[in-house]
């Protein structure tokens, strides 16, 4: 009778045959490897490589002189360049640089937009998820134009309808004003020139600009529609059922709000809000059409200033250094944020 010693073959012999069966056994890996091969190739060149060569750049005194290819390799400064923006040292080659400022304004600009986007959006989904609201298809077909419009379409024509003499806005203001015998004059407002905070008590610190209230209010337009995609899709998913139980058990709609519609749409509009937060941080081009980050840098956010520093100062190994900044920032706030509102947890459990 024939025994078996548990021990594979030493024998080479044996050896191909446990290659052999090697091969056989992972072949179909092999092929979903190789059919992958190609999109590795392409996000190693085109995302990876750029991403490792930024950071190597924020290292190093990066500059004009070494943009040719025969020129001579930047000379490292470690985290010089790090220091520089943290310390306040940048500020001495670009005017009214702060970066405590900058980096607080750029948080209170991401954390004040968001909270209305969310809760616009997800009030304007419920009143079109009404049952027997008339047009509804027309509705929803209007308010996702902010959408497919270009953002930088949205800035141009926000800061017109901002202008001092013949904007919307101002004129608007003046025809109300004189229902009540106040003058035009009072209503050319410098919406994106005035230095003085409107509301000096909020943020005392910082004293925001009335550009940041103008641009906020047009960003509070751009924003809300997306939230309002999201919350409609996830208004579809909840069944009826809920609400005409919660209905005979004598729950009030804000009730039936609070206690059915909010929980059941958390799952699909946390991560749409820390998604909102990340675009609003890096908000590039709507900053630098409307205000350019004016008056005197105090509307400025990390991305434009990072631009400043490519296109006015040509400082590359210094602009570099405030990319690997804003992924480190995002990073931070996107795992505080998720640990906060538990968005990747499982609901299922």
């Amino acid at each position: 009778m024939a025994t078996i010693s548990g021990q594979f073959p030493t024998s080479p012999s044996g050896q191909v045959l446990g290659i052999q069966t090697w091969w056989q056994r992972t072949t179909r890996q092999r092929a979903a490897y190789l059919y992958l091969l190609p999109a590795y190739l392409i996000m190693g060149l085109i995302t990876f490589y750029p991403l490792f060569f930024q950071v190597w750049m924020s290292t190093t005194d990066y500059g004009i002189k070494n943009l040719k290819f025969d020129s001579p390799p930047p000379n490292s400064v470690r985290l010089g360049n790090y220091q520089d923006i943290v310390n306040g040292d940048l500020a001495k080659k670009v005017q009214n640089f702060s970066f405590v400022r900058l980096l607080s304004f750029n948080l209170i600009w991401t954390f004040t937009n968001v909270p209305f986007h969310v809760v616009i959006g997800v009030l304007i989904a419920v009143l079109l998820n009404i049952k027997g609201l008339w047009f509804k298809r027309a509705y929803r077909a209007i308010y996702i134009l902010p959408i497919i419009i270009p953002t930088l379409v949205v800035a141009t024509v926000w800061k017109n309808m901002y202008d001092q003499n013949s904007g919307a806005i101002n004129l608007a203001l003046a025809s109300v004003g004189k229902l009540f015998g106040i003058a035009e004059e009072v209503f050319r407002i410098r919406w994106f020139e005035q230095i003085d905070a409107p509301i000096p008590w909020l943020f005392p610190g910082l004293q925001l600009p009335l550009a940041y209230y103008a641009m906020l209010f047009a960003n509070i337009w751009l924003g809300w529609p997306y939230m309002t995609i999201v919350a409609t899709g996830a208004l579809q998913s909840i069944s009826r059922d809920l609400y005409e139980a919660a209905s005979i058990d004598g729950a009030s709609p804000t009730q039936q709000f609070l206690r059915i519609t909010v929980p059941l749409i958390r799952p699909a509009m946390i991560p749409a809000a820390i998604y909102g937060m990340i675009t609003t941080f890096n908000l590039f081009n709507f900053i630098f059409l409307m205000s350019g980050g004016g008056p005197l840098r105090k509307t400025e956010i990390m991305v434009t200033t990072a631009y400043d520093l490519v296109r006015g100062q040509r400082l590359y190994g210094m602009a570099a250094a405030f990319s690997v900044i804003i992924f480190f920032v995002l990073l931070a706030l996107t795992l505080m944020t998720n640990r906060i509102t538990r968005a990747t947890e499982r609901y299922d459990v």
